[in-house]
């Protein structure tokens, strides 16, 4: 008797429960690093994938083995996300929307919390094997995320499926019942699409570069200490800074430098406690109250090259903290006993 006769024999509620769970949830997190590509947002990209799973497990009874669970999965996958980016389908960063402010002296604009805007991704979230991490890692990174914004839903999912995921264009035919021809067509102008607004990743460093983590350390130091001139120091002559959702966003080290100086101004007003955002460096950073208690101000995830800092996003959404494991808040010390 053949695995599959023997499967449709036994198709009891239990053993098939039993069954979709074992078989489905190893991929898991591929598909909620999946729908976070497609989705631009972490919450949704959650979210998606318990429907995807509730979708799957009672359709379950019907499998047929005919693909692999894993294929199967990102079919159901892959329709949810396409039919969720119905409509409005982009997250942008500020930096999308329009140009740089050349007068960070003045307010930096009221949020916008009607735009959807682009979501960090904690790493945590994602394959706890470094192999696979580390192989990853730029196609997570926020300017990737940043750029397939502006493709299409449909050549939004080829090209992850082709070229992040390495399917071979027959597979991603079937998935998305189209043709060989199509899907390399629909690669060929979602790659050319992508070279226009997709900045090169060219000196970019990796978390574990010792030069790298010395430059960490000075800039929470400069932060910590509102030393502008050691944080200015950091930054390259092209450095960006851009604080999601308020549209505003400086460009240029001075620029970026002089808006600072309205917002780091006492030592001790800020608390920075590393973490880890889309294979990037971050930081939770957290402001002083009148209590003496540090809260959750903006998650921080800065792109580091050998020049120094060139980019920082500062994500302000406290609900962004506990996803990358970052305390509540601090007490006067600085410590999480709060």
């Amino acid at each position: 008797m053949t695995r599959m006769a023997q499967r449709r024999m036994d198709t009891s509620p239990t053993t098939l429960d039993e069954g979709f769970a074992r078989l489905s949830e190893p991929y898991r997190r591929e598909l909620v690093a999946y729908c976070y590509r497609m989705l631009g947002s972490i919450h949704d990209a959650e979210d998606l994938v318990q429907e995807i799973y509730l979708q799957a497990w009672r359709g379950y009874g019907g499998f047929e083995g005919r693909s692999s669970l894993r294929t199967w999965l990102y079919r159901i996958a892959t329709r949810a996300c396409l039919k969720a980016l119905e409509g409005n389908g982009s997250r942008p960063l500020p930096s999308g929307l329009g140009g740089p402010s050349d007068a960070p002296g003045d307010p930096s604009g009221p949020r916008l919390p009607e735009v959807p805007w682009l979501q960090p991704a904690p790493d945590a979230l994602f394959s706890a094997d470094p192999a696979v991490v580390v192989e990853a890692r730029q196609t997570m990174r926020l300017a990737f995320i940043a750029a397939l914004q502006h493709l299409p839903g449909r050549q939004r999912a080829v090209l992850i499926l082709r070229d992040v995921l390495g399917w071979r264009a027959a597979e991603v035919a079937d998935l998305i019942d189209t043709t060989t021809a199509a899907v390399n067509s629909a690669l060929q102008r979602a790659r050319a699409r992508l070279s226009e607004v997709a900045p090169t990743a060219d000196g970019v460093t990796e978390p574990t570069d010792p030069h790298q983590r010395a430059l960490l350390d000075r800039y929470a130091a400069a932060f910590e200490n509102a030393d502008i001139a050691a944080l200015m120091g950091l930054l390259t002559d092209d450095a960006v800074w851009e604080m999601p959702p308020i549209p505003t966003w400086y460009a240029g080290r001075e620029t970026v430098g002089r808006f600072l100086a309205t917002r780091v101004q006492a030592v001790g007003d800020h608390r920075m406690v590393p973490a880890t955002a889309n294979g990037q460096p971050a930081f939770g950073a957290y402001t002083r109250d009148h209590d003496g208690v540090y809260r959750p101000h903006a998650l921080q995830v800065l792109t580091v090259t050998a020049a120094g800092v060139a980019r920082v996003v500062a994500f302000l959404d406290a609900d962004l903290f506990a996803l990358c494991g970052l305390p509540p808040a601090l007490d006067a010390t600085g410590d999480t006993g709060v």
